[in-house]
């Protein structure tokens, strides 16, 4: 119970979500994130496990996780990556944002050597919160030219899991449209 609110989390694959369900989650993503959530955003947060929290029948946050591909320091990692969570602006700091990745956790840890994620100055207390620690190395993408440093990414890249690397090797995420992270 959140308050007066009950709060329902339901944890499904992207197959499935119905038309509806992905046009809510949708929606709620371009609320959240201001104008600032693209097609290709929308294309990264699709095709794993989503984690939807209902108030009183509304949806009012969600998260997902993705596999991803990584490289570092010669072998290939099998990566859970969490992508487009948000809480409605109406319902933060009621403790949605951990029934959110609760389960998306249980994910990383359960099927993923570790899990990473591209946390905003806003979602970053959250993460840290939870454990998610700040990747210390270097950040590249294997692009169609070849690896690419990405500069940008790090300082705001965390990982959490049984096998998180060392730092001594950069790591180099496989390329998807869009940003890369």
């Amino acid at each position: 119970m959140m308050g007066r609110m009950e709060a329902t989390q339901r944890t499904l694959h992207t197959a499935e979500l119905t038309s509806t369900e992905l046009a809510g989650i949708r929606a709620l993503l371009d609320t959240a994130f201001e104008g600032g959530f693209s097609d290709d955003d929308w294309d990264h947060t699709l095709g794993g496990v989503h984690a939807l929290v209902h108030c009183d029948g509304d949806l009012v946050a969600h998260g997902a996780v993705v596999q991803r591909r990584v490289l570092h320091a010669g072998r290939s990692y099998r990566i859970g990556y969490v992508e487009g969570v948000a809480v409605r602006a109406d319902h933060r700091r009621r403790g949605l944002g951990g029934l959110v990745m609760a389960p998306l956790e249980r994910v990383v840890e359960g099927a993923y050597a570790f899990g990473a994620l591209s946390a905003s100055a806003k979602g970053a207390p959250l993460y840290r919160a939870r454990g998610w620690q700040v990747w210390g190395g270097r950040i590249e993408v294997l692009a169609p030219d070849g690896v690419v440093p990405l500069p940008d990414e790090e300082g705001t890249t965390y990982v959490m899991g049984p096998q998180v690397p060392s730092t001594a090797s950069p790591l180099t995420f496989d390329w998807r449209d869009g940003d890369v992270l």
